[in-house]
């Protein structure tokens, strides 16, 4: 078993799964990044045996609260656009370790779509829970369908079958 924690949510997954932060890797931080302004990466980059490609990104709201639900989704595939183009110039120009990783990764035989959403238990106005996921999940359809026809939106109380636990 591994364990990555992310904005305060631990993920634990499997044996035999290769997993990243992505963010995390000296080639986003100190170049790709550094391209221009507003390049972002997903938080978790996870590949499991079968060869598929788990893109996932974490919100906590319980501790970081969000101005803007609405454009939550344009976020998101703005994240999975910038991680997935910044992975195929890593698989060229990053340091020996990392760019074998990035070829690793890029052979996948399939990609999946996960945003993983935590909101405040209970509604106030200093700490809404004005985020639906339903909603969130059906935007994501629309704008991600070329990437994942049908991105998952979780949270640590309904999984929807993912193959991993978080605490």
């Amino acid at each position: 078993m591994q364990s990555h924690e992310v904005d305060g949510v631990t993920f634990t997954f499997s044996h035999g799964w290769q997993v990243t932060k992505f963010d995390d890797w000296s080639f986003y931080r100190n170049q790709y990044s550094r391209m221009h302004d507003g390049i972002k990466a997903l938080d978790l980059l996870a590949q499991d045996t079968a060869k598929c490609l788990w893109l996932i990104e974490v919100k906590d709201y319980r501790r970081h609260p969000r101005t803007k639900p609405s454009e939550l989704d344009q976020e998101v595939a703005a994240k999975i656009e910038n991680t997935l183009a910044a992975l195929m110039s890593a698989r060229c120009n990053a340091i020996s370790a990392e760019a074998k990783l990035a070829q690793q990764l890029l052979g996948s035989k399939r990609l999946r779509v996960v945003l993983h959403l935590e909101q405040p238990a209970k509604h106030s106005r200093l700490r809404p829970r004005a985020i639906n996921l339903a909603d969130v999940q059906q935007k994501l359809r629309q704008r991600l369908k070329p990437i994942d026809a049908h991105p998952l939106v979780t949270k640590s109380l309904d999984m929807q079958g993912v193959p991993w636990v978080v605490e």
